[in-house]
């Protein structure tokens, strides 16, 4: 018994290592799930996670997940404040999960919009805001949906 553990042991540190890619879609995805909604139901995180993946589809953003959450006016190689695509990208404050309940929640979701396993809730919405705000751009847009505190456009 002890022999055929010590071989799974061997074979399992004998597997090459690979390194976690922290600017994969997957993280990306997360991050911004995390730190745009947080605090919104299922359905207002799916929305979020559901805006940059039309993004994405859409010829007027870039062309992956990460390019889009990032994607900001830059100086130096460094987002400018308050001139990124989504705020807590460039707000000054540290882009670290805090809440490592909700951030495994964010990596959750992010596999699985993904994958495909959810149909977009959106109506395919490129932008979104805070009703706490009301951005000079939203009036040039159409209204598609409200959900939580977002109101969404396309």
């Amino acid at each position: 018994m002890i022999r055929a553990l010590a071989a799974i042991a061997a074979m399992l540190f004998a597997l090459p290592a690979e390194g976690y890619d922290e600017n994969g879609e997957r993280f990306c995805l997360a991050q911004n799930i995390y730190f745009e909604s947080a605090n919104q139901s299922f359905a207002g995180r799916l929305a979020v996670a559901n805006v940059v993946l039309n993004r994405v589809a859409d010829e007027q953003f870039p062309d992956t997940v990460c390019e889009v959450v990032y994607q900001a006016k830059l100086i130096r190689s460094f987002p400018i404040r308050n001139m990124c695509q989504f705020s807590w990208y460039c707000d000054g404050l540290d882009d670290l999960p805090t809440d490592s309940k909700t951030w495994m929640q964010s990596l959750y979701l992010a596999d699985r919009v993904l994958f495909g396993e959810y149909k977009d809730i959106t109506e395919g919405a490129l932008w979104y805001h805070s009703d706490a705000v009301t951005p000079y751009w939203s009036k040039h847009l159409n209204l598609v949906t409200t959900i939580d505190n977002h109101l969404f456009y396309n």
